[in-house]
């Protein structure tokens, strides 16, 4: 050691200097400590410090598992240009040793997938807006979470915490939504449908030895159909497979026999609600009920086997107001299939398999538990949690019937060119996934229309022109997975973004939902801006022209023509009912 630094340190002169600096601090310390009665000084003054210090190994970690793909490839067997679902999947980046903050945003830019071609969802929007220093995350609406407090939770429940403690205004979660244990993409909705309708190879018996070789027959048509070339009326890239739903269509409107069980009292059997946001079972009902060209009296001869209750009806007959049970309505159904299974042999001559029901009310899954779940059930509630099986049950559309005289009244939408909202929605807050849609998006673009329900107005007039003059429009899902907008976003020609994990789209058997519409996790309503907007121009307008063709499918009709909604119902049942093997 330098003797002459030790002789210094050694002077009074210094010893002083030293006392004097140490007070100083002190006073300092104790000073500012009493400023700042409500918190830690010490970890204030921690906090202060490395917020101007960048460990890049940390900001390495806290990256890792926070940046976005989108992935929209196409995947239909007859366009190869078909919308993929669109879903978000972490991706890992890093920085590079001495690499400052302005760099962050061009090492980790989110990078999106479209038709192939790689696209920077920074491209376009603003940069600052998706990815700022670590360990604060932020979203394209401005706000943040901490990705170190919350690393095992999903974006979602990390927003949920954020939110709940920043404001006193909290979301209200309803006490009967309930998260599903495990999200099923739609992609693996495909291959769940493919599996089921491949492994078909017996036919269960039908009614009789002769119905039995109708539906073999049918099947092996359908699996060995002409391939369409070309058909002015069916647009191939809406379709999974338009040679074979064309083929089967054409057996269906030629061989299709259905007996409808006289029994059952009304209002519940027999009775159709046609208005409404259940009125798809009322509808079905009537036009199945008056139908010549499908309708048997003679059950020898029949295919399937309709039921015809009202799922609705029967919860505002039978359910006791505030009882919180539904346990009286289950048995009503288990004693009516119990009253047909004993006075026909149809029931029990297939355990149920060519029977069928057509039911939109939330309540209508658990309605048919027991032996009706042998059945083909067409549900607006189409949850993979609640039993809804790919492959043999039906996914009903859940419309809107605001005009019995005219269900089609309003129909249409504005062109491209004159739709400057880039996405709406409006509704009840009921669930747990649209008050944090609300919580991250209302109010915070422009171009975005998000709110709760809107000021009543005669017609709706409102809502409808809203929709009307809307790029997307979002499909949240409320206490259950199903929502009346998915059909009436195609009927107003906006593309629908459907938010609603484990839902299985209507008439999935025979559309390929991917090529017209946005399918986004529940968990990624945080980053719903920035996929809309990674969408190109070209490709909005496919999927508008898709949607437009779409429309016709999901349309009723007093008197039904060919291809509308209770024609497409209908043969997604014979569909199911030809290629299901339990």
């Amino acid at each position: 050691m330098d003797l002459g630094f030790f002789r210094f340190l050694c002077q009074a002169e210094t010893r002083r200097l030293v006392s004097l600096l140490g007070i100083t601090v002190a006073l300092i310390l104790v000073l500012q400590f009493s400023e700042l009665p409500n918190s830690n000084f010490v970890s204030s003054l921690t906090a202060r410090i490395k917020s101007f210090t960048i460990d890049s190994s940390s900001v390495n970690s806290t990256l890792e598992g926070n940046n976005v793909n989108v992935n929209l490839n196409a995947s239909n067997s007859n366009s190869s240009d078909a919308l993929q679902d669109i879903s978000i999947s972490p991706q890992t980046s890093s920085l590079e040793n001495g690499e400052g903050i302005e760099n962050v945003v061009n090492v980790s830019s989110p990078m999106v997938s479209v038709d192939g071609k790689d696209v920077n969802l920074t491209s376009q929007v603003n940069q600052s807006s998706l990815l700022a220093p670590q360990p604060m995350v932020p979203l394209s609406n401005g706000s943040f979470f901490d990705s170190k407090m919350y690393p095992k939770d999903g974006i979602l429940e990390s927003v949920e915490k954020m939110h709940s403690t920043m404001s006193n205004n909290k979301p209200k979660i309803s006490k009967n939504s309930k998260r599903p244990s495990k999200v099923v993409p739609i992609s693996e909705m495909n291959l769940m449908l493919q599996r089921s309708h491949a492994s078909s190879q017996i036919v269960k018996p039908a009614s009789s030895e002769a119905v039995s070789a109708e539906i073999l027959r049918a099947k092996s048509e359908i699996e060995n159909a002409p391939i369409v070339v070309n058909d002015s009326r069916l647009y191939s890239p809406l379709y999974r497979n338009v040679s074979m739903f064309r083929r089967s269509y054409e057996l269906m409107e030629k061989m299709l026999k259905v007996y409808v069980y006289p029994d059952g009292d009304k209002p519940i059997f027999h009775e159709p609600l046609l208005d409404g946001i259940y009125a798809s079972e009322g509808w079905f009902v009537k036009l199945m009920e008056g139908n010549k060209q499908f309708m048997t009296g003679d059950p020898e001869k029949a295919h399937l086997f309709y039921i015809p209750f009202s799922s609705r009806l029967l919860q505002l007959t039978l359910y006791v107001r505030n009882s919180h049970k539904r346990s009286n309505l289950i048995d009503y159904m288990k004693n009516y299939v119990d009253m047909i299974a004993g006075k026909y042999p149809f029931w029990n001559r297939t355990n149920g398999t060519d029977h069928f029901v057509v039911a939109c009310h939330d309540w209508a899954p658990a309605e048919t538990r027991g032996r009706m779940l042998n059945c083909i059930r067409a549900l607006c509630n189409a949850d993979i949690e609640v039993g809804f099986k790919i492959g043999k049950d039906v996914s009903l559309p859940e419309t809107y019937i605001r005009s019995i005289e005219n269900p089609i009244k309003n129909l249409g939408g504005n062109p491209p060119s004159q739709r400057p909202i880039l996405a709406f929605f409006a509704g009840g807050l009921h669930g747990y996934v649209r008050p944090m849609l609300l919580k991250l998006w209302e109010n915070k673009e422009p171009d975005m229309k998000i709110s709760g329900p809107l000021p009543h107005v005669k017609g709706n007039t409102n809502y409808i022109e809203l929709m009307k003059s809307s790029k997307f429009c979002i499909c949240a899902r409320g206490h259950e997975v199903n929502s009346p907008r998915v059909v009436e976003a195609i009927f107003h020609e906006c593309i629908p973004v459907i938010i609603s994990d484990n839902f299985i789209p209507p008439l999935f058997e025979v559309l390929n939902w991917e090529s017209f519409a946005v399918f986004i996790k529940e968990g990624h309503i945080a980053y719903l801006r920035d996929i809309l907007l990674a969408i190109s121009e070209e490709k909005y307008l496919e999927m508008h022209k898709r949607v437009k063709k779409v429309q016709e499918h999901f349309l009723w009709h007093h008197e039904p023509v060919k291809y509308d909604l209770f024609h497409m119902l209908l043969h997604s049942i014979w569909y199911n009912r030809i290629f299901y093997t339990s």
